[in-house]
């Protein structure tokens, strides 16, 4: 059973997903402990309801990015993490903390990477006119949202659209390509090559989702 950490800032709901997915015995992983850079982050209610180990790791109780990032790694190395995943945590991680795992964290992010990388990726994708975006689960590295991609869905962008209508249906699609690559590290079939992510066994080819679910 994969060992997971999971870093959060907000609501959660990323983190929710995971956690469902175990519950539900799709996803074969146990999270040892959730970190939140946040004190007020609703995700640590989250963990209070399943009680799930979390722990407050607040930025400005360190002097620096890379003592604060030694904190982290240190708890998750106490906790023996396999996989760290990142699920709305609103820090950039530098080499300090990405050193210790490498090839072995990942992201969420809101858009198809490479395009509307960093914030507001949803409101950039309706002002910009864009007719299709996403989002991607991706190897995290020392760039802002740039890392090798696992896997992207395709979301389409209605004229109608506002940043949080299409926010809103991005989400559903996080909350089921992000448990699925955790399932897929579990399973052992995820193969870094460069900048490019082989899941081995997996379907490629299929929309909206590339390469193609298998349990959510």
């Amino acid at each position: 059973m994969l060992r997971l950490g999971v870093l959060v800032s907000g609501r959660g709901s990323n983190l929710q997903a995971i956690i469902d997915g175990i519950e539900a015995r799709k996803v074969d992983a146990r999270i040892r402990v959730v970190i939140s850079d946040n004190p007020k982050a609703y995700a640590l209610d989250r963990c209070k309801r399943h009680r799930i180990p979390a722990r407050v790791v607040s930025r400005e109780d360190f002097p620096s990015r890379e003592e604060f990032e030694r904190r982290i790694v240190s708890i998750l190395k106490e906790e023996e993490v396999e996989l760290v995943v990142l699920a709305g945590f609103m820090r950039i991680l530098g080499r300090t903390f990405l050193s210790e795992f490498p090839n072995r964290v990942i992201n969420i992010h809101p858009a198809l990477i490479p395009a509307f990388q960093g914030l507001h990726a949803q409101r950039r994708a309706v002002e910009f006119g864009a007719k299709i975006t996403g989002c991607s689960v991706h190897i995290v590295d020392e760039s802002v949202d740039g890392g090798p991609v696992i896997v992207q869905a395709a979301v389409p962008v209605l004229p109608e659209d506002t940043e949080g209508t299409l926010s809103d249906r991005i989400l559903k699609f996080e909350h089921r390509i992000l448990p699925q690559a955790v399932q897929w590290f579990a399973e052992g079939r995820v193969r870094v090559e460069g900048r490019r992510v082989i899941v081995e066994g997996a379907r490629y080819g299929t929309l909206p989702v590339n390469p193609e679910l298998e349990k959510f």
